[in-house]
């Protein structure tokens, strides 16, 4: 049995209401696929928006970890965003408490 899923599926027959279910199938893939790429330019300003909001608090001196845990990025991605604009990284040493 080495195609177990395509023997477990029924065969499409005419008026049997199995062809309405592929077609049901395409036509909600087709309608998240279009979902998708209408909402796509909202999420990469989003994106953009917290990128350029992390490296604002990065610059006021908020340090990486804290940066890390208020937004959606890790603190490698954290750390990458400093380096590639240029924030110098934290002075070694004990930092001081998050308020």
């Amino acid at each position: 049995m080495r195609n177990k899923v395509a023997r477990c599926r029924p065969v499409a027959q005419v008026g049997s209401g199995i062809l309405l279910g592929v077609t049901d199938t395409r036509e909600q893939l087709s309608a998240a696929t279009k979902r998708y790429r209408r909402t796509e330019a909202a999420h990469e300003a989003a994106r953009e928006a917290v990128i350029m909001a992390v490296v604002a608090a990065l610059r006021d001196g908020l340090g990486p970890t804290d940066v890390e845990r208020l937004s959606p990025f890790s603190g490698a991605y954290v750390r990458k965003l400093a380096r590639e604009h240029e924030i110098p990284p934290a002075l070694p040493g004990p930092k001081r408490a998050a308020p």
